[in-house]
């Protein structure tokens, strides 16, 4: 080989080396890069940490947790975001109250007890007030929210467990570094020892939260972190988690019973209805001025009805109505001592006459009470829920008038009742300005399109009110009035020669015709129109239908309830 080549041989190998070498570096940058983020400690260390389900939500809290005395202090805001959504600070009585599924709570700033789904407990701490924030003794709250407490104290670590979620503990096969993230190339944030029990934090299915052959666990000292999966054993399940059940499983079916408040509850022994399972009687409205007390007209009569109902599978949820006594309501909404005088009441009621849930049918309120409502209805949830009994709340179509639509809040009363009804009748009623039906097939749907979009309620919490009535308009010399027909009677008043034209759109038979110088116009409610309207259950898949009222009917509309229901 002459020296040229030679020299040439050499400067390849050298730009060899050089490509190896660089090869090597990005390599070892990459591998840097990559695995750099497990080895960054971010552990908050200057406040107390909060695990709450074995999650860290420090970082997310608006205000430090306090812990003085030995008690857990949570600033309201926090208690807000991770806790109760409806947490309420009342200027009036100067007191915190706080609602969880099946409890009410109240607690006054400056006093060592708490109110408690009525009942009085003493308490160790009570409400801080630190630079204008109120802080809950959270401790003293724990049964109110279903939580267990723990403080650790070596690492300044607060552990909130729900006693409805599944929870188990396991031990450890081996001395075990507990890791950041789910790999060998990651921080220690703890250590195990053999033999060591270690709470398994649990996935959304209830299961082992597993990664890649790692099983997150959070370890004595409240330090989440991942061990191999095959050095946890002995896992002991201490408790399940709470499966949820309904009061009727499948679709509601309910008819308003309606009787007034000076007549007695009607006597169904040795009948039947068709197609339901929930009755709703007209058993209670408010006392005009009377600051949350209620007129019972139940009785002996009132519990052989119920005994009937039960007898027949069928489950009582009477109605309360507010009578549309707008200035009793509002009184009673402004005043937290006067709704829970109204809670009380209800939840003696219910005691009293064994009922299965309640219907709340107030109707005609000021719109600026729509939030105090909702209060109400926030407050009645958890002690009629303490004591297994369904709430419904009855509403109208959105978009109306300030007193008779805009003062419900249909998102917040759908989130928190179980079930809401929408009223889905009287688009033309007996104020208004023009003829029209009492419930077109199109309007009904617009409606509950409103309500599962702009208002946000579930379809599984919606029931379809549907009537069985109709409204008969006559018009004579140009003057034009109104009267409700039941459906039973409709029949009697079309002459044999009327014709009859159904409207696709409404879902309804028109018929028009003239007698004596007087025209009628009548948009109908029989059962091809109903069907129309339970159809909408099955496609927009909501929690059943509601029927204003009972006797107003033709017998053979329960079979056609029956069918469509399937029940």
């Amino acid at each position: 080989m002459s020296r040229r080549a030679k020299r040439e041989e050499k400067v390849k190998s050298k730009i060899i080396q050089k490509i190896i070498i660089v090869a090597i570096f990005l390599g070892l940058v990459f591998w840097v890069i990559s695995i750099a983020p497990n080895y960054v400690n971010e552990d908050i260390t200057d406040t107390a940490n909060l695990i709450i389900n074995n999650s860290n939500v420090t970082a997310n809290l608006k205000k430090e947790v306090i812990v003085e005395n030995g008690v857990v202090y949570i600033a309201q805001e926090d208690i807000e975001n991770f806790f109760d959504p409806y947490v309420y600070y009342d200027e009036q009585y100067n007191l915190i109250v706080t609602t969880s599924d099946n409890k009410i709570a109240s607690m006054k700033v400056g006093e060592k007890t708490l109110v408690n789904n009525g009942s009085e407990v003493a308490t160790s701490g009570t409400i801080l007030e630190r630079n204008d924030t109120l802080y809950l003794p959270f401790s003293n709250f724990k049964d109110i929210y279903n939580v267990e407490i723990s403080y650790i104290e070596s690492t300044n670590t607060v552990t909130v467990d729900s006693r409805d979620r599944k929870y188990v503990l396991a031990d450890s096969t081996k001395d075990n570094s507990v890791k950041a993230y789910p790999t060998v190339f990651s921080r220690t944030v703890d250590e195990v020892t053999a033999g060591e029990t270690f709470t398994v934090v649990q996935n959304e299915e209830n299961k082992n939260n597993t990664v890649d052959g790692w099983t997150e666990i959070r370890t004595d000292a409240g330090k989440l972190g991942y061990v191999k999966e095959n050095t946890v054993v002995n896992e002991y399940v201490v408790r399940e988690a709470m499966a949820e059940s309904k009061q009727i499983e499948g679709t509601v079916s309910m008819v308003w019973d309606y009787f007034s408040e000076y007549v007695y509850p009607p006597d169904r022994s040795g009948s039947t209805i068709t197609g339901v399972n929930v009755v709703s009687p007209t058993f209670f409205t408010l006392v005009d001025e009377g600051k949350g007390q209620i007129n019972e007209n139940a009785g002996e009569e009132g519990k052989r009805y119920i005994a009937w109902a039960h007898e027949n599978g069928y489950k009582v949820w009477p109605s309360i109505s507010n009578n549309s006594y707008i200035e009793t309501t509002a009184e009673i909404m402004r005043d937290y001592n006067l709704r829970h005088t109204l809670i009380e009441n209800i939840v003696s009621l219910v005691l009293e006459y064994d009922l299965d849930g309640i219907n709340i049918d107030f109707e005609y309120m000021h719109d600026e009470d729509k939030d105090l409502f909702s209060r109400f209805i926030i407050e009645l949830k958890p002690r009629l829920q303490e004591i297994g009994a369904v709430l419904s709340v009855d509403v109208t179509a959105p978009d109306g008038s300030e007193e008779w639509s805009l003062c419900y809040d249909r998102y917040t009363i759908g989130q928190v009742a179980d079930y809401i009804v929408f009223m889905a009748y009287d688009q033309n009623g007996s104020t208004s300005a023009i003829e029209g039906t009492t419930a077109g097939c199109d309007w009904v749907e617009a409606n509950v399109q409103k309500f599962l979009g702009q208002e946000g309620v579930e379809a599984d919490k919606l029931i379809l009110g549907i009537p069985f009535y109709t409204r008969v308009w006559d018009e004579e010399n140009g003057e034009k009035e109104s009267f409700s027909v039941d459906m039973k009677d409709l029949e009697d008043l079309i002459p044999d020669s009327a014709s009859r034209t159904w409207d696709d759109n409404l879902k309804q038979y028109y018929v028009e015709f003239t007698q004596n110088g007087v025209t009628t116009k009548i948009w109908m409610e029989e059962e091809k129109s109903i069907r129309a309207k339970l159809d909408l259950i099955d496609e927009y898949q909501l929690a059943g239908a509601a029927y204003w009222e009972k006797d107003r009917e033709p017998d053979s509309i329960w079979n056609v309830i029956a069918e469509e229901l399937g029940i």
